[in-house]
């Protein structure tokens, strides 16, 4: 693009050619491509450039404009030599290509017509008074050429049919003939049957994988080739990266149609496309062995099979294991040596050799451990080469290979000994496998006695029962040990479980019994309470009972908050006289408003905002206006007056309500504002508020290790060289600081997979960064007794750790009076108000001492 901006055309063609033979070009690519070259030819020569040019371009996909620009250029040539009879032909290759398509084949026809008309016109000009024998049978054949296209398109369904059909009743002298018209009513019942697909297909969005497979299985119910190939085609030309849509297409065309240059054309282009997919690589090869093709081509094609980049080791062991079957299927078994024969074995020890150095060396893995090649080899010269010698030796080292535990491996060589070995080798291998095999001795030893039972002698009976009792004594001892240390592992756990359950009860005991004490001294000052103290018993039912009630809980990301908020600490509280009263005052000034759960629909919980934001209600009304109108902004403070980074923002409509979520994670005042529906998470427990998938995504990316200074722009410039990056979110905390971390979403699978390739091990800014697919771990969730509790008490849900319950869940001291040290619970969400069941449970209890008691307790000291 950047060169034909400039006019670098000498560059421009370079670039251009280069880039065709590495892949298919889009039609727009190519469009471009041949309008530049067309205003470049005029001679002679540089036409037939163009033509060529114009035969690569349609042979990438299927594009009727291409097909069209074609047509059209190449009736600037009928006045050479055989001019006519070349666009005619052209015209009949475009209308056999893109003909049948539904909405974009009629231009073609008609353009095909036009062709011929003109042609008519010009030979009517030129007739004289009385024209020759030979003109008039020249007229003829002209008109008959017309009727014809006519004909031949009112019988296939295109758009715009009774407009073709009324310009052909204007345009002929004579009736139209009635098996024409039949032929116009059965297509025009087809057409209606295939309008629902193409207007699904209109207004789907890409990639229209759904509609087009639908379309797909109409054509194949109807069963005609051409139409069932031309909606493959067309599917392909706009999801050119979708393996499986290939591997469809061209298994038809394998099964079904089997036209050699097709087939070919197409297995051709499916590799160019997806080069990364080993499937269509091994379709391919088989494809042409089917119809064929040269060795040395096939041999050409393998190679450029192993040069594609297979994103897995397992990959290239398919690949090896089509090659060789296609190699071993060449070989005349009769003959004891052949050349053929030679390439086979050649190629067994090169594709051994490969696995264990090229792929060993990229993958960390040779994607073969059961050594398939080797066992297939092995077969071969047994089998087919009467060559047991060499079976031996390459099982024996297949054994070698870590195999030699597995009871299944001995049994497969033991089945080639004795199919096509002798007894004496069986009776050996199977000796080697009862010491060796860790998984299954007992099936083993079982096969060793039963060969000696059929076929041994005493002698070599009594050797197998010693052999097999003495290792399944061993066996059964290991296995004894195992099971002991096990136990004694789950002793162990036991004993643990148990110390921490008595600690737990003793902690427990300590805390009732020091509640008592102060129980007791309570009861003591109980008659000296006070104004101040009234008023925040007044409160203490509120901030004892979160959850109960409307009182609403805030997304789960405000858990974490707690523990941070936890750890950092509040401000060192200033226990002046001026200080205590000012909060107090201001607490009273602001009335309490509690939220009304009918209106969940209409409002939005906004969370993470800063603690020191002044004004909330001005500023989030501002930003939250842009939603719709605002009814009311209810944020939420604490007893001292200050503001605890969380409001309700109730709507008039439901509209601007789902509309503000559109604002979560905006950034206000240096942090993320979470912006999340407003939901009763005591009627629904489940509730989880999380905007991004936590399952498997093919086509997004998780990269870790970045730098923290590393910016969006930065990585998307180093992303989008492999492939078109949809977007990407670089992971912050609950401040806005990045994590390091990274999801990239590319357009689909195929390029989410190049890019693992290309990046994984990437260094940026002095980081080496790790890529993989997105697949998040499950999220472990809490056991139904501890969720339940958690529900009973309205403590934040938290899964607790090894050590259990914090401990503080529920503080009944004042904040002002705890101290310093101890972590301060931050609050939850919402205002809550006080059900009956908190009431009941209040008047049961013994009377505590309030906040004014113990003012008074530390004021005396």
């Amino acid at each position: 693009k950047l060169l034909r901006q400039e006019g670098e055309l000498v560059k421009l063609r370079r670039a251009r050619q280069k880039m065709s033979e590495l892949f298919p070009l889009t039609e727009e690519i190519w469009l471009d491509w041949l309008k530049d070259e067309i205003k470049m030819a005029s001679e002679i020569s540089e036409r037939e450039k163009v033509y060529e040019l114009f035969e690569r371009a349609v042979k990438d996909y299927i594009c009727p404009e291409i097909w069209l620009e074609y047509a059209q250029y190449s009736i600037g040539g009928i006045g050479q030599e055989g001019g006519i009879e070349k666009v005619r032909s052209i015209f009949e290759r475009a209308l056999t290509a893109v003909g049948l398509h539904v909405t974009k084949g009629t231009a073609l026809w008609e353009a095909y017509r036009e062709f011929e008309n003109a042609i008519l016109e010009t030979a009517q000009v030129r007739l004289v008074c009385v024209p020759s024998p030979e003109q008039q049978q020249m007229l003829c054949s002209q008109l008959e050429r017309i009727h014809t296209l006519f004909r031949r398109q009112l019988g296939i369904p295109l758009l715009d049919m009774e407009a073709s059909y009324a310009e052909y009743e204007e345009w002929s002298e004579d009736p139209i003939p009635e098996t024409t018209i039949k032929n116009y009513k059965k297509a025009l019942q087809q057409l209606e049957k295939c309008k629902p697909y193409e207007e699904a297909l209109l207004g789907a969005e890409t990639p229209k994988l759904a509609e087009y497979q639908a379309y797909i299985d109409f054509e194949m119910k109807a069963g005609d080739p051409a139409r069932i190939q031309l909606i493959y085609e067309r599917a392909l030309a706009e999801n050119c990266l979708v393996p499986d849509l290939w591997a469809r297409y061209n298994q038809y065309l394998d099964r079904q149609l089997k036209v050699k240059e097709l087939v070919l054309s197409a297995h051709d282009r499916a590799v160019r496309n997806c080069p990364w997919t080993v499937g269509l690589w091994i379709q391919y090869l088989l494809a042409m062995e089917r119809h064929g093709v040269d060795h040395c081509i096939i041999s050409e094609m393998f190679e450029k099979a192993l040069n594609a980049g297979f994103i897995q080791a397992t990959d290239y062991v398919e690949i090896w294991q089509a090659y060789l079957d296609y190699l071993r299927r060449r070989v005349d078994f009769t003959q004891d040596s052949s050349k053929e024969l030679e390439e086979l074995r050649s190629s067994f020890a090169r594709a051994v050799e490969y696995l264990k150095q090229e792929v060993e060396e990229r993958f960390s893995e040779s994607g073969d451990p059961s050594c398939t090649i080797m066992q297939n080899w092995a077969r071969v010269e047994a089998r087919l080469c009467n060559n047991m010698q060499k079976a031996r030796e390459l099982w024996d080292n297949i054994m070698t290979k870590g195999n030699a535990k597995y009871a299944n491996m001995w049994l497969e060589y033991y089945n080639l000994e004795r199919a096509h070995g002798d007894t004496q080798h069986c009776r050996k291998a199977l000796h080697r496998a009862v010491q060796c095999t860790s998984d299954y001795p007992e099936h083993v030893c079982e096969v060793l006695l039963t060969l000696e039972r059929i076929e041994g002698t005493l002698e070599d009976w009594d050797a197998a029962v010693q052999k097999t009792e003495n290792r399944l004594a061993r066996v059964n001892e290991q296995r004894a040990k195992a099971a002991e240390k096990e136990a004694a592992l789950a002793r162990q756990e036991e004993e643990k479980a148990e110390q921490r359950k008595q600690s737990r009860a003793e902690k427990k005991a300590s805390k009732k019994a020091k509640k008592n004490r102060i129980g007791e001294k309570r009861k003591a000052d109980d008659d000296d309470e006070g104004e101040w103290g009234q008023e925040e018993e007044e409160e203490q039912p509120s901030k004892r009972h979160k959850g109960d009630g409307d009182g609403l809980l805030l997304e789960e990301d405000m858990e974490l908050e707690t523990g941070l908020f936890g750890r950092s600490g509040p401000e060192k509280p200033d226990l002046s006289t001026n200080q205590k009263e000012k909060p107090s005052t201001s607490r009273k000034d602001v009335p309490k408003v509690l939220h009304d759960s009918s209106k969940d629909n209409i409002t939005v919980f906004v969370s993470n905002l800063s603690y020191n934001m002044t004004d909330p209600e001005v500023k989030l009304k501002e930003l939250f206006e842009s939603c719709g109108e605002v009814a009311q902004i209810r944020p939420v403070f604490s007893n001292k007056g200050t503001f605890r980074g969380y409001c309700y923002v109730e709507f008039k409509d439901e509209k601007s309500a789902l509309q503000a979520l559109g604002l979560d994670r905006n950034v206000v005042e240096g942090r993320p504002m979470f912006v999340s529906p407003c939901v009763d998470k005591n009627k629904n427990p489940d509730f989880k508020v999380f905007r991004y998938s936590t399952t498997l995504e093919k086509h997004k990316l998780f990269i870790s290790g970045l730098p923290f200074s590393c910016t969006k722009e930065e990585l998307e410039d180093i992303c989008k060289a492999h492939g078109n990056v949809k977007d990407i979110r670089l992971v912050t905390n609950r401040a806005g600081k990045p994590k390091g971390l990274a999801y990239v979403e590319f357009e689909n699978e195929a390029q989410a997979s190049q890019a693992v390739l290309k990046m994984d091990g990437l260094t940026i800014k002095e980081h080496i960064i790790k890529v993989a697919i997105s697949n998040p771990p499950l999220r472990k969730l809490p056991d139904k007794a501890e969720a339940g509790r958690a529900s009973q008490f309205a403590v934040p849900r938290q899964i607790y750790g090894a050590r259990g319950k914090g401990r503080t869940q529920l503080s009944m001291m004042p904040r002002a009076l705890q101290r310093q040290s101890n972590p301060v619970a931050k609050a939850e969400n919402g205002m809550v108000q006080n059900s009956p069941a908190a009431s009941s449970e209040r008047t049961e209890e013994p009377k505590k001492m309030s906040n004014a008691d113990f003012a008074k307790m530390l004021l005396n000291k």
